[in-house]
């Protein structure tokens, strides 16, 4: 073991001090000690005058040291302090070790978690031909908090090309976002009570339908000029859902019931 100067220093003061608390069975060895490294009394001199307030009137042996007084139990020696924090210290490790063990099992689960290092995704085959399941749940922190609605949030839906979202609120308004950088972009104004859901074409995405409790069906140009094109009515209760139905249709929605177009604009029963 390789210790500097000052290390070794402080490791003879440390010696003494605890060799001087041990009392006058110790005494002999301490003087050895201190005869051995002068730096070892005086080091720890001076950290004992520090802390006895200026008392120099204690009265000398005849070899002109003082004497010393066993130290009490509520003054422990450096050395004995340090030695009794190597377990401490110890079982410190063996419970983080614990804890990262248990962190490991609980986000196993996780693509690209395997002891702390990024490995495989985990829906992959595994060695023993298995396949692991991987779960998409969401985990805090969000990546951006989108926030510009007036009331409460009743449909989101996500654009199957580009970054955009439009989501639909009870304020009767449908709002669109570039989920990526997490920008506000437009607001889409024309229903008159709380928007009910939201769609985008699958068929080259630019169009958006909507419904609402106002008994319309709504669709909107979000490609260029972000305009209701059409409005449909026929509903003689709240149109809860509209979808537009996957390619090759991919122009045509259902909403509630009823099936229609977005070219021919009519609503056919079903």
């Amino acid at each position: 073991m390789v210790l500097t100067d000052k290390q070794r220093t402080d490791l003879h003061a440390g010696i003494y001090e605890y060799l001087l608390s041990r009392g006058p069975a110790f005494a002999a060895t301490a003087e050895a000690l201190a005869q051995a490294d002068p730096e070892a009394r005086s080091s720890n001199s001076s950290t004992d005058n520090s802390k006895t307030d200026g008392n120099d009137d204690e009265p000398s042996n005849s070899n002109g040291t003082s004497p010393r007084k066993t130290t009490p139990s509520s003054a422990t020696p450096v050395l004995e302090k340090k030695w009794t924090a190597v377990p401490r210290l110890q079982k410190r490790v063996l419970e983080l070790e614990r804890q990262i063990s248990s962190n490991q099992r609980i986000h196993a689960h996780r693509a690209g978690f395997s002891g702390g290092t990024a490995s495989a995704p985990l829906d992959s085959t595994t060695a023993s031909g298995g396949i692991r399941e991987r779960r998409m749940l969401p985990r805090p922190p969000a990546q951006h908090s989108l926030q510009s609605h007036s009331s409460g949030i009743t449909a989101l839906v996500l654009h199957p090309i580009y970054t955009l979202a439009a989501s639909g609120s009870e304020d009767g308004t449908i709002k669109l976002w570039d989920h990526e950088s997490g920008d506000y972009l437009r607001t889409l104004r024309g229903h008159t009570n709380v928007v009910t859901s939201v769609d985008f074409c699958p068929k080259g995405g630019g169009y958006l339908v909507s419904c609402s409790t106002d008994l319309s069906i709504k669709i909107w140009d979000v490609k260029d000029n972000f305009v209701c094109v059409r409005t449909l009515r026929g509903h003689d209760h709240t149109i809860s859902c509209v979808r537009f139905v996957p390619p090759p249709l991919g122009a045509v929605f259902l909403e509630g019931g009823k099936i229609g177009s977005v070219e021919g604009g009519g609503a056919e029963a079903a």
